[in-house]
């Protein structure tokens, strides 16, 4: 079952959105003592990647939709993964219902191998047999 329509736009949309990337904040790289008359706490701060444009709220609410979107996702894998098992469930009870079908010719053709067997045998008895004899046949027409 492939998705189609709206669900392939969403599975689209899935696959471009990348997760929010949270601000590094890290101190001056010196270690010099601070604290001069005058210097406020931020002036030491430095920010190493952009802060994110929308509050924080509203990340929490784009990972719930991305996640809630990658639950749709798998619920429709999950789903094309039970049809393709209840098709081979029923293609492997077709082909049971075969196999049952042609058993009473594989019986059939297994008695007639068994039967084939003894009777090469017996046909090679016959053929020591029947050189045997023709030596005998032999000896005493030379008598």
């Amino acid at each position: 079952m492939a998705a189609t329509g709206e669900e392939a736009a969403e599975m689209d949309c899935i696959s471009r959105v990348s997760l929010a990337h949270p601000t590094v904040l890290s101190l001056g790289g010196s270690s010099e003592p601070r604290g001069e008359p005058g210097e406020t706490a931020s002036e030491g701060l430095e920010v190493v990647t952009a802060a994110p444009k929308k509050p924080i709220n509203s990340s929490t609410c784009e990972d719930y939709h991305l996640l809630e979107n990658m639950n749709k996702l798998t619920s429709l894998k999950y789903m094309e993964m039970k049809d393709i098992s209840i098709n081979i469930s029923r293609n492997l009870q077709d082909l049971n219902h075969k196999y049952a079908s042609l058993q009473p010719y594989l019986d059939q053709i297994n008695q007639i191998e068994e039967q084939v067997s003894s009777l090469e045998q017996a046909a090679y008895k016959l053929d020591t047999y029947s050189k045997k004899l023709e030596a005998k046949f032999k000896k005493l027409e030379k008598r």
